[in-house]
């Protein structure tokens, strides 16, 4: 079985992208990537699905893999459903008022319907299938009990099955253009609201919860529909990863620094790899030769590919640093950084530093062990991300370079140059400063604090995405819980006999804090 590559893509901005060099297929015509460009989401193409349903809702629930497998491998169900959703809830044009499915996932396992009825926790899907995020985000599971929760996992517009024009979704701008976070959020205000509705649970208060894109989704969502959900959980959210609220050089910085912490050695390996590789794969001997090396399925046509599934390995690694072993993105043991760096300086004296770098970045893709071989150029996307390169060719602009002090290859970025390549892939300009104008950003301790409340921003340090996330308190109730060795949205997983205390104390708060938030609502409720 060979293993899959998402190669980096062209803009700078979310989850993983490189600037102005990747199209969906049906998109405008490709031309030569840029060589080391910054990543910021898994992106690859897959095949779209959409499943059809009669009524406002879907009459027969499908199970998702009715038992499907959480992050920590044990068996929670849910069911899968579907909700016609309006395509544009902004405007009044005739193609508004088309109706597509939108999938959702409940679990009712442990929902109270008295004396007084549960919340009902929602996660504010992703970038992705609606399910790998519910089966990664175990915490939901974990506390439903306690709370009597209804559990509720909606997916974003253009992802997974929730495909509003079918095989022209992904067509042009015409159809693109209703991808957007707005929209997305919109979709989730319909569906709770009527949702709530159907099951007779209007005054049951709502948390919503998200992990990386989905938490500044359940952010963004509190501030905008504050009458909808009381209360949210972002964990992971880089909400102030635009325009230069962070500095852009933060990611790479935070990466280079979580190899450095475990082996300077380590990290020099790896800083001094990208030289080496451009200069052997030069001409067609040279990429012969790495290809073997690197064990491709097949002869690579550009060392540029080779960079690509490096940067990659090292990239989500970090941000999956996870104290435990998990399966998020790939098959990992614990501490992966720690465990890279291990395999690096294992190495003896004068042993070839290729080598060193394809055994450690290795451990990302075949940990398992399992690979006879691996896909450097291609590849299918397991989890229905396509349409990430639009958002960050238009709204979700996140500036970032590289600096000299990273451990990858110096890189500069410029809004210029990130319009053009937008603009020659997706016919379309870049909005750079619509998200904070649309949701904020700027000054936020200032602004939130005069009116925000019930949010919880958590974040790890050893994830790179943390820089650009809410570090400190704005409020009593707008709280920042940051762990110094946590990865990305780990508090989302679920948990284990093996986590850290530090990992147990971060959950606690967070159930302390929405047991306050959902106490005060039920009083407010029957004082009414």
């Amino acid at each position: 079985m060979a293993a899959s590559c998402s190669l980096p893509v062209v803009i700078l901005a979310l989850f993983l992208l490189l600037v102005a060099a990747f199209a969906p297929a049906t998109a405008a015509s490709p031309s030569k990537r840029p060589t080391h460009q910054p990543l910021l989401f898994p992106v690859g193409l897959a095949p779209l699905h959409r499943r059809h349903s009669s009524g406002r809702y879907a009459a027969a629930a499908v199970t998702a893999s009715a038992a499907a497998a959480t992050d920590n491998g044990t068996a929670e169900p849910f069911t899968a459903h579907y909700f016609l959703q309006e395509l544009d809830h902004f405007t009044f044009t005739p193609n508004s008022s088309h109706l597509f499915s939108q999938k959702y996932l409940l679990n009712d396992t442990f929902w109270r319907r008295k004396p007084t009825t549960g919340p009902l926790f929602v996660y504010t899907g992703n970038e992705g299938d609606i399910e790998w995020f519910a089966t990664n985000t175990g915490f939901m599971f974990d506390i439903a009990p306690q709370f009597g929760a209804l559990l509720v996992f909606i997916e974003h517009r253009f992802y997974g099955e929730s495909i509003p024009l079918g095989n022209d979704s992904y067509r042009s701008p015409d159809t693109l253009g209703y991808l957007t976070s707005t929209q997305a959020l919109a979709d989730f205000a319909v569906l709770i609201t009527s949702l709530k509705q159907n099951l007779s649970a209007v005054d049951a208060p709502v948390v919503v919860f998200g992990g990386s894109y989905g938490g500044m989704l359940a952010s963004w969502f509190r501030l905008k529909y504050p009458h909808v959900a009381m209360g949210a959980l972002a964990s992971s959210a880089p909400i102030l990863q635009f325009d230069d609220i962070t500095p852009w050089s933060s990611f790479y910085d935070a990466i280079s620094e979580d190899f450095k912490s475990e082996s300077l050695n380590c990290f020099s390996v790896i800083k001094a790899v990208w030289d080496v590789l451009d200069d052997r794969g030069s001409n067609h001997t040279g990429l012969l030769e790495l290809s073997k090396t690197f064990r491709a399925c097949k002869t690579v046509q550009s060392a540029d590919s080779l960079s690509n599934w490096l940067w990659n390995a090292f990239t989500y690694t970090a941000m999956v640093d996870y104290p435990t072993p998990a399966n998020f993105m790939m098959n990992l043991p614990a501490y992966p950084v720690k465990e890279m760096c291990k395999i690096i300086d294992s190495f003896p004296a004068g042993a070839d530093i290729i080598d060193k770098a394809f055994a450690a970045a290795s451990l990302y893709y075949n940990y398992s062990g399992d690979q006879k071989c691996f896909e450097m150029e291609g590849g299918d996307d397991p989890h229905d991300l396509d349409g990430w390169g639009w958002q960050a060719c238009t709204e979700m602009v996140m500036p970032m370079i590289v600096s000299n002090e990273s451990m990858f290859p110096p890189f500069s970025f410029s809004y210029e140059n990130n319009s053009e390549g937008c603009l020659t892939y997706y016919r379309v300009r870049p909005r750079i400063h619509w998200i904070t104008t649309e949701y904020g950003g700027h000054n936020i301790d200032k602004v939130l604090k005069r009116f925000g409340s019930n949010i919880i921003f958590s974040n790890g340090m050893r994830d790179p995405w943390s820089r650009g996330g809410v570090l400190k308190n704005i409020s009593s109730s707008i709280i920042a819980l940051v762990t110094e060795k946590g990865a990305h949205h780990l508090d989302l997983r679920s948990a284990t006999k093996d986590d850290p205390e530090w990992v147990v104390e971060q959950r606690r708060q967070e159930v302390e804090i929405m047991h306050a938030w959902i106490d005060q609502y039920n009083k407010d409720i029957a004082q009414m």
